[in-house]
């Protein structure tokens, strides 16, 4: 009798735990992660015979990417930022140390189509990073912990930070200082690409620029190009249209402060293409007021940028 008691009470237990592990579970999925990141390992430039560490790098950026939380929003899985992580091993310095190449993209949807914008694409070069199979990725906000981590973690806050510009004007202050904050701890490391001296074109002055005044115009384009031209293409294309070219017209003023600035050549990167379909299919007087800017603030793509003339 009291075998059958206590049996009665741990199952009573168990479905207690059961419950509070459920509940547990429905928690965290209410507050979904924020990245969708796609992330491939390319290690075909060095050979060392057993590719399983490389397989287990894959999964753990993929993890890290995926399952941490980045900020205290509620995302909906479908509204997951797309992202993509390319890592290519260039070479293998040490047992535990390579030097890779990462190439970074993002795209945020339009509204009302099944149409994806690219707002982000970046590859950044001689990236030095120490991993052993099983190691655990750690991060911190507060410090530097590894460069991987490090690295990993500056590029979620700016492809947050991005995106939040897109909806909202500014929308991204709180992540551009959070990217500048994992700057600010990395600097020390003495690795490339965190400091100021070491080039203009590092994800030093890639937040830094952000969060400086001169490039609000460039942010308040970002804003009126997704939020008022593109969201909008599904209702009024033309009206679209000329919120993207009034947008574009602010970036003239982050040229004549600043030109061929790093942060307006990335935006390009990421725009060009775009921008040529969607002016290639405008009226004359469209193009002929479109053109000469894009050939100013935009001047390595110029001739990319005739094709708008010619209709693409």
């Amino acid at each position: 009798m009291l075998l059958r008691i206590y049996s009665m009470n741990l199952n009573y237990w168990s479905r207690i735990s059961l419950l509070i592990f459920g509940l547990m579970v429905m928690a965290n999925a209410s507050r979904a992660q924020e990245l969708n990141c796609q992330v491939q390992i390319n290690s075909q430039q060095i050979a060392i015979g057993d590719n399983a560490i490389f397989d287990a790098l894959q999964q753990s950026v993929f993890e890290f990417m995926n399952n941490k939380s980045w900020t205290n929003d509620k995302f909906a899985p479908s509204e997951r930022i797309d992202c993509s992580m390319l890592i290519q091993i260039d070479k293998r310095l040490s047992t535990d140390t390579y030097e890779a190449t990462f190439q970074i993209s993002s795209s945020r949807p339009v509204y009302g189509t099944t149409y994806s914008s690219n707002i982000f694409k970046f590859q950044d070069e001689s990236i030095q990073f120490r991993y052993l199979q099983f190691d655990v990725l750690d991060f911190s906000i507060n410090a530097y912990i590894s460069e991987l981590t490090s690295i990993l973690g500056y590029y979620a806050y700016v492809m947050l930070a991005l995106d939040y510009d897109s909806y909202s004007l500014n929308g991204g202050d709180e992540y551009w200082q959070r990217a500048q904050q994992v700057v600010s701890n990395a600097t020390p490391s003495g690795q490339a690409g965190w400091q100021s001296f070491s080039s203009r074109n590092n994800r030093y002055w890639l937040v830094q620029n952000y969060l400086n005044p001169r490039f609000k115009p460039l942010r308040e384009c970002s804003y009126r190009y997704h939020r008022l031209g593109f969201d909008k293409m599904a209702e009024n294309v033309q009206k679209g249209r000329a919120e993207v070219t009034a947008a574009l017209m602010l970036v003239q003023k982050v040229h004549e402060a600043e030109p061929n600035s790093f942060n307006t050549r990335l935006f390009f990167t990421a725009k060009n293409d775009e921008i040529i379909k969607l002016f290639s299919k405008a009226e004359a007087q469209e193009k002929e007021q479109i053109l000469p800017l894009l050939e100013t603030v935009d001047p390595a793509n110029t001739n990319k940028y005739s094709e708008i003339r010619t209709g693409g």
